[in-house]
């Protein structure tokens, strides 16, 4: 196709699109704005190969995430962050938990993937499920009223129709006990918002800091093996996992010091 007949039938799409606009619901419009996204995403945004935050390390330390969990007080809210902490679940993923992905008897959690669009098994550690029992069995009334899913809404809350929690209202509940945890001082910057939106402050520590975390932990434990922690990560390329491993910034500014004094 040329140039000449790729602005023809952007331009035809485009006057479909304004017309269609007025008549659809949020829903629908945020559907296709997901889908134009999805698309957006895959062309573009996946090309980085330089981490983009440079030698930042996004992660929790050790001290950082026991500080946090140590300052929530909901069950629900502890053992959801604790998914993501210890087994690297995006916060998508981790809201969808469901009954169903559990096997009771090998520990084995069925997770789609987002990012791969894949179907991945993960075992859950021992004291991890130990905790999510306890929970099912405390809240079981809950979580069958909301079809299955583990992390249900409170439906005296939301109105959502899906029983599940929304991913934005738990990245507020995420940023109210980083504060509780008085781990919220670290910002390093202001977003480049396009399209007229007002800049907001970037913190260091978000919900997918403790997929951070969890990655950086795994590879330690097998010693550097890019290959396994890539299949924990569920990442589609090693180089990808490997913009998520915290360097040792010990270790370099030791080297640092030994080069230049």
């Amino acid at each position: 196709m040329t140039n000449l007949e790729q602005e023809m039938a952007l331009n035809r799409v485009k006057g479909q699109i304004e017309q269609i606009l007025p008549t659809l619901g949020k829903h629908r419009i945020e559907e296709l704005r997901r889908v134009i996204d999805r698309h957006y995403i895959k062309r573009f945004k996946g090309k980085r190969r330089i981490p983009k935050y440079g030698s930042l390390n996004k992660g929790f330390t050790d001290n950082q995430l026991e500080a946090f969990l140590r300052a929530i007080n909901n069950e629900k809210y502890r053992l959801l962050f604790s998914y993501q902490a210890y087994m690297g679940l995006r916060i998508g993923e981790v809201v969808r938990l469901n009954l169903k992905d559990i096997n009771q008897q090998t520990r084995e959690l069925t997770v789609f993937t987002e990012k791969a669009k894949t179907i991945d098994t993960l075992i859950i550690p021992l004291k991890l499920f130990e905790e999510t029992q306890l929970f099912i069995n405390c809240f079981s009334l809950d979580i069958k009223q909301a079809q299955g899913y583990i992390f249900f809404r409170d439906p005296n809350k939301s109105r959502r129709e899906e029983p599940y929690l929304e991913q934005n209202y738990v990245r507020k509940v995420f940023r109210y006990y980083v504060q509780e945890a008085h781990l919220d001082s670290e910002i390093y910057g202001q977003s480049d918002e396009e399209l007229g939106r007002t800049a907001r402050s970037l913190h260091r520590l978000t919900t997918h800091s403790l997929r951070h975390y969890a990655i950086t932990k795994f590879a330690k434990a097998c010693n550097g093996n890019l290959v396994l922690t890539s299949r924990f990560a569920r990442h589609s390329e090693p180089t990808m996992t490997m913009t998520y491993i915290a360097k040792d910034k010990e270790q370099l500014y030791t080297q640092i010091d030994r080069a230049f004094s």
